[in-house]
């Protein structure tokens, strides 16, 4: 866990639930959510998150691992969760998960979860240091760590690519 400092945030600092009701607009021709509109709304959720912890406007610049588990229906209830879960120098990992919700049950599932990268920037686009990110939970402690490996396998698989 690092250290405490001056320019450190906790993962609070920074969380996002935004909610959405699924309206005939948001559907494809099977009557579920579109994908690429919930995309568009996780990627709001985790550039909120990203700009409240750098305190700049936050550019993303990829993400992995976005999982489809379970189609979303007309008139339910999207939940995003976005939080940071590690800042690096002027990079940071945004964990998202999307639930949806019957509203007539209560009954709510998963059914997505994606990793953003999001780089802050100042006001000639050029990348800025960051505020560390302190976690406190257990579970904060783990998504810190889990965020560094994928952050390796993101640099290694760019650097083949290049």
């Amino acid at each position: 866990m690092p250290e405490q400092s001056y320019r450190s945030k906790i993962v609070s600092d920074s969380k996002v639930i935004a909610t959405h009701v699924v309206m005939p607009s948001d559907v494809n021709f099977l009557g579920t959510l579109a994908g690429g509109t919930l995309m568009h709304w996780m990627d709001l959720a985790a550039s909120t998150a990203a700009s409240r912890h750098a305190n700049s406007v936050c550019v993303t610049a990829s993400v992995d691992s976005i999982e489809f588990k379970s189609p979303v229906k007309l008139g339910e209830v999207v939940i995003i969760h976005a939080q940071v879960n590690r800042a690096f120098k002027t990079s940071m990992e945004i964990g998202v998960k999307v639930y949806s919700e019957d509203v007539i049950s209560g009954d709510q599932k998963i059914c997505n979860r994606a990793y953003f990268t999001f780089v802050a920037v100042d006001k000639d686009l050029k990348p800025q240091p960051i505020p560390k990110l302190f976690p406190e939970t257990d579970e904060e402690v783990k998504r810190y760590e889990e965020a560094y490996h994928r952050r390796k396998s993101r640099l290694a698989n760019k650097s083949q690519q290049d």
